[in-house]
């Protein structure tokens, strides 16, 4: 499984670490339903195309909001800390470009989020994701 850390994953580093990094914005989270309905509208996703690290599945993802707070399998623990911008890089996973269908402001309750890690550890396959 993933080794988690302050700043996200152990061994999966970003190209600009200025915009997505930071210990408040520990890389993105999406849910596998949201990419699904992007895709059912021709748009080219697929689980980390979009920079993400976690993709999640099963969860009412309009109740993950900033300051919620969230346990993954048995160790680690996160909180929300904002809604991520969307980029221009991802333009080219979407139809006519237009990326913009990430953005919370535009499609509510379905843009990714930023977490910051609170407690650190492993996240295999097919762990829980519960509220704290």
């Amino acid at each position: 499984g993933a080794v988690w850390a302050v700043l996200g994953v152990v061994g999966d580093g970003h190209p600009d670490r200025k915009h997505p990094g930071g210990a408040g914005r520990a890389r993105a989270r999406e849910l596998l339903e949201v990419i699904e309905e992007m895709r059912a509208e021709g748009h080219d996703m697929a689980p980390g195309h979009a920079g993400e690290n976690l993709t999640i599945a099963g969860v009412d993802w309009s109740t993950v909001v900033p300051g919620n707070r969230y346990r993954i399998g048995h160790e680690v623990e996160i909180e929300i800390t904002s809604y991520t911008t969307p980029c221009a890089t991802n333009a080219r996973w979407f139809v006519d470009g237009k990326f913009g269908r990430m953005s919370q402001q535009r499609h509510p309750g379905e843009s990714r989020v930023y977490a910051r890690v609170l407690r650190e550890g492993t996240i295999r396959t097919g762990a829980a994701f519960e509220p704290l």
